[in-house]
Formats: structure tokens, sequence, C-alpha cells
């Protein structure tokens, strides 16, 4: 089998097992370039944070003590989760400076490897509670990561013997009690263990990096544990009888991030049940907890049916929803799934999640409040200046009228004064995965799953050269062009998603009409000459959703969201829907401020008001700019 992709390569055993178990793969570094509001997201990320050798000399100086002793914290999460996203954001955007500084920092984090093979912020005395294994988890994920993309052989041989070492330990520590171990359930006081069990996935992949089978075999026993001390997430997934809100525990995050070890495991093992209860899973979280935004959890960050929660005005008043980390963990669970399945739902699920709750929190140099609103209370070392910091993510998202920035989830006081949260950590992760999910490479050629407007420089199946030129104004257009320029003429698929929502899509091959189905791709399998000239124009139309005395618009893959500094945002509205549910909607330039996309709704009585894409509202993160995706209709 031939795939000219750098990530299926012998070099590269992490994804090795995919071969034989998955429909789409990842195609090599470099190969999009990209341009627009996507490609702008994913390089401010680059440069305020993933640049910042400071910030990342302050994490991994994290381990050269026990940071998390004494309130049995997170730290140690954070060079991972950042890892994780830079090794993303490299892949596409090819920085010099970016790979310098990440070698950098990996041979930082290295030298703090302790003589028992330990990368911890725990002591020896104190280790194996709190949030022990989930950082020694993201340390291995990290360096993982990190080894996509090293380009210095001596180097990743260096990384596999640390990760080696650092696992061992914890293999020599942690497994059945009846072998004198501890049971990983017992790891944790938060979650029954649950994010310890999250250590799944880089176990698998570390097995097959070194295809040691001591490491499957922690992995099986963690599977056999199911991740909890009160039950078996696992099989209640297999069994598919309860929504995942309704499970013993609720942690959102966790809970995706053990169940995309368990797809891991699954493609290691070709054990089908697993797979059964992966796909299972997030069929049920799709049904149950999935809001409009694309994220999950209004109590908070737990599972809470947050489908039908999300209109509900006591949580919305009330308690912080719509975690950044859940948004994250939702597109990289959505992702395994896509590339597993490769079923345009998941890739659907992503777009939302992406326009939506990811780049909804997106903060371009402005957001300094809700540091300032969670730092009360904390007695912080003289000469912090609060107001200067600016964390490039937002941790919540309001549904109902209300402001951004409330708070910072997952907040660190670190040792020299300096903060952090969870969620400005991981957010990396879902900017870079942005443009490696965009178009994917499939054992009978390209599937494009996500339009963003530039060029993507592939290959055919045999191994000719591709370039695809994406040119279209999506989200805002709906009408995208794709040409295909392969080096000669060559038989391939190539396959163009065609979402959910768009009804009424029209599509051309050099001027002919084809047909396309909404929810499916369109999959066009032909001799392609270059220049050949795909055509969609997909179903812009504004589509209204009621619940519960509530509606909600959408444009597109766009949510629409109100905003005081167009109007009130509480005022109760009369939409005139037609009996399918569409609006007629129109747009609008009047919007005096950065935006994506403004939209003129109309009224009963012939009056309208103007909504614009969610991402860009609530964007002072006071009540000035108080914003709303639900809008009372009662």
């Amino acid at each position: 089998m031939n795939i000219p992709i750098q990530n299926m390569n012998p070099a590269h055993t992490a994804y090795y097992p995919r071969l034989e178990t998955d429909k789409l793969f990842m195609m090599g570094e470099g190969s999009f370039f990209y341009e627009g509001y996507i490609d702008r997201a994913v390089r401010y990320i680059e440069r305020v944070q993933l640049l910042d050798i400071k910030l990342w000399k302050q994490f991994a100086n994290q381990f050269r003590f026990p940071a998390d002793d004494a309130d049995l914290g997170w730290r140690c999460e954070y060079w991972g989760k950042m890892m994780r996203g830079a090794g993303f954001t490299y892949a596409y955007t090819q920085d010099k400076e970016l790979y310098r500084v990440m070698e950098e920092t990996v041979r930082d984090l290295l030298a703090t490897q302790d003589k028992l093979g330990r990368f911890s912020t725990y002591s020896v005395e104190n280790e194996f509670q709190g949030w022990d294994l989930w950082g020694r988890k993201y340390v291995l994920l990290g360096l993982q990561y990190f080894c996509d993309i090293c380009k210095d052989d001596s180097l990743k041989r260096e990384i596999v013997s640390a990760m080696s070492r650092h696992a061992d330990y914890i293999l020599s520590q942690i497994g059945p009690e009846r072998e004198g171990k501890r049971p990983i359930t017992q790891t944790s006081s938060f979650w029954q263990g649950m994010n310890s069990s999250s250590i799944l996935e880089p176990v698998v992949r570390l097995y097959n990096i070194t295809g040691e089978q001591k490491y499957l075999d922690f992995a099986s026993y963690i599977v056999e544990t199911g991740a909890i001390a009160d039950g078996n997430l696992f099989e209640l997934a297999y069994e598919g009888r309860l929504y995942p809100y309704q499970y013993p525990v609720t942690k959102a995050y966790e809970m995706m991030s053990c169940f995309e070890g368990l797809l891991e495991y699954y493609r290691a093992t070709k054990i089908e049940k697993w797979r059964i209860a992966a796909e299972n899973f997030v069929r049920l979280v799709m049904e149950s907890d999935v809001t409009v935004i694309g994220c999950a959890g209004c109590t908070h960050e737990l599972f809470d049916h947050s489908a039908k929660g999300q209109t509900d005005e006591e949580r919305n008043r009330t308690i912080h929803m719509q975690e950044t980390c859940v948004t994250v963990t939702w597109m990289k669970l959505c992702f395994q799934l896509l590339c597993l399945k490769g079923d345009a739902q998941y890739a659907g699920a992503m777009e939302r999640s992406i326009y939506n709750a990811l780049l909804g929190t997106l903060n371009t140099g402005k957001e300094t409040i809700s540091v300032s609103r969670s730092l009360k209370g904390y007695h912080l070392e003289s000469g912090l200046q609060v107001d200067s910091v600016i964390l490039p993510f937002d941790s919540y998202s309001p549904l109902l009228p209300n402001i951004r920035g409330k708070y910072v989830g997952g907040l660190k006081v670190m040792e020299n004064g300096m903060f952090y949260g969870c969620c400005a950590a991981i957010g990396a992760a879902g900017t870079g995965m942005i443009p490696l999910a965009s178009a994917m490479l499939r054992q009978d050629g390209v599937s494009v799953n996500l339009y963003l407007p530039g060029e993507i420089q592939t290959f055919t199946p045999d191994n000719t050269p591709l370039r695809l030129t994406v040119k279209t104004g999506y989200p805002v257009s709906g009408e995208i062009t794709v040409t295909a320029e392969p080096e000669t003429e060559r038989r391939f698929v190539l396959a163009l998603r065609i979402p959910d929502w768009s009804k009424k899509t029209t599509a051309e091959i050099n001027g002919k009409a084809v047909t396309a189905r909404a929810g499916t791709y369109l999959e066009l399998d032909r001799e392609w000459k270059p220049g050949d000239k795909v055509t969609l124009r997909l179903d812009m139309r504004t589509r209204a959703v009621f619940q519960d005395g509530y509606v909600s618009l959408s444009r597109g893959p766009l949510v629409l969201a109100r905003d005081a500094r167009l109007g009130r945002v509480d005022e109760e509205v009369a939409i005139e829907a037609d009996r399918e549910g569409y609006v007629a909607a129109k747009l609008t330039g009047a919007v005096p401020f950065e935006h994506v996309l403004g939209v003129e709704i109309p009224v009963t009585k012939g009056s309208s008001f103007v909504m614009i894409d969610y991402s860009s509202s609530g964007r002072t993160w006071e009540e000035d700019s108080r914003t709303a995706a639900w809008l009372s209709c009662r």
C-alpha cells in the first residue's frame, strides 16, 4: 500500500496501526497554504503564545521541584498541552523559529527527568494523587507530538528513551492490587480516577512507537478497569443504554480523553467491541450534550444534558459553562472518528465547534478582564501586573444573555507570581488542528473536509504531485471553487463534504451539473486533467431552531448572536420563519466594529434587528457587549 504521507511511514510508528483501520490519513507537514481568518487565527496563536520562550521555560521549571505538592494541582499539564498544540501548528506553518523554540524547550524538559525516570511536579512522598498521573500523561503526549515533527534522529531516540523510563516507573507502581500495586482508579481523589485513566492514549501510542508489549498490557489493564472506581465507562458506552450525563462520573473533558485512548487501543488490538463503544459514546454525546455552538456542559465542565439545558435560564445566569477544554477535546475526539470512519458527520461536528465555540474564545490582544476577576482572593507576590496579562483563549462561553471573560478555567499561580489556565494551554491544539483536518488522504484520493481559501499540495494514490486550489469566501459566502492540478492526467477520487445543513446544494464539474446530497461527501471518481474545476454553491439560508421559548439562528456553519453594541439582547423577539424553519434574512454592513458576518433579521410588523456571528460577539468582555446565542421568543 502506497500512502505518500509523512505520518504513515515507518519512522512515525505512533500512527502506523491506522493503515489497517482508518479511512482518512493526515497529509504530510507543509501541505497547506491557506489565507483568510482561520490562517490568521493559527498564526496569531503561534506568535503570541507558542513562540514565547519565557512561557515554555516557566512551564518546564514546574518539573524541577514539587510545584503541585501544596494544592495537588495541575501545573503539570501546561507544558504537554501546549506542546501538542505547537506540534499541530508547526505541521501547518513550518515556521523555523517555532521549531527552534520547540526543540529548546524539549531539551529543557528532558533535563528535568529525575533519577527514577519521573517527569513529575509531585514529590515521591506525595506522588500518585491529585493530578499527578494526569500531568505525566501530558508529558508523554507533548513529547510524542514533538516526535511527529522532530528532524533530529538522535534527539528523537533520546526522547523515546526518556518516555520509556518515565512510563516504566509508572508501570512499576500502578496496576492490579493483586500484584501489590496501586490501582489506577485510586491515584486521584478527583473524578474517581478518571483523570488518571486518560493516560491510556499516550501509553498505547508508546506501544506503537516502541513495540514493547508491556505498554499494551498496561493499556489493557486500564481498559479492564473501565476508567473509574465505581463502574466501567467503556462497558456503559458499549451497551449504549445510558447517556454520558447519566454515568457515575460526568466530567466531560477527562471522559472524552479516555475515549480518545480507547480508540487508539482499538487500532492497536482490532477488538471491535471498543470501536463500537467509542462510536456509541460520540453518538450519545451528539444527541444529548452538544449545544448550538459545538461545545458541551452547561453545569460548568460536566455532561449534564446540555442539548436541553442550554436554554435553562438559571444555569446560564449562575454557572460558568461551555468550557474551552471541552470544545477542543470534543474536536479531537471527532477528528479521531473522522480519520477512522471517513464519515462527514464528524467533520461537520468539528466545523460547528471551530467557527463558534473555539474562535469565540480567541483573545486577540485586548482581554485581561477575566484574569482580574479570577485572581480575586489570590495572595500574589508584589509586582504582578494583572492588567498586562493576556491569555490567548477565554475559558467559558455564554449562550443566553451574558458576558464573556467571567473566569479563567484551571487557573494556577506559579512560584514567581505568574499564572496560567488549562483552557489557555489547550487552545492551540484546537487552532492547530484545523488545517490538518481540512483535507486528508484516502486510499483512492483526497477528501476535502473544511473549506479554507488557499492551496493544498499533496499526491494522488500513485504518488503523482497534486495541487488543489480552493477559492471561496466561505463561511460568509456559500460558493466554493476547487481546481485540481495533477502534474499529469490521473484517475482518483476527489471527495467534497456537503454540510448537513445545506439542503439545496448545486454542484458542477467544468460547468456540468452533478448531484450533491446534504450530510455526505460528493465523491467524484474520474480522470482529472490539470485545470478541472468543481464549483459548489451551498445553501446559505438563515435557519431558525426553537426550544423552550427560545430561538437560535444560524447561517451556514455560523451561529448568529445578538450583541449589546447593536441593541438590546434581552428583549423578546418574534421571528418570522417559514414552515421549514428558514428566515428571510439578508446580509448587512451596518456593524460598526470588527466582525465576520452581519445579518439583518426580520421580525413581525415589518421591523428588524441585526445579528453577527457568535465568534465576534461579546468582544469587550463587559456589559456593553453582552451577548446571546439563544433569544427569548415567548
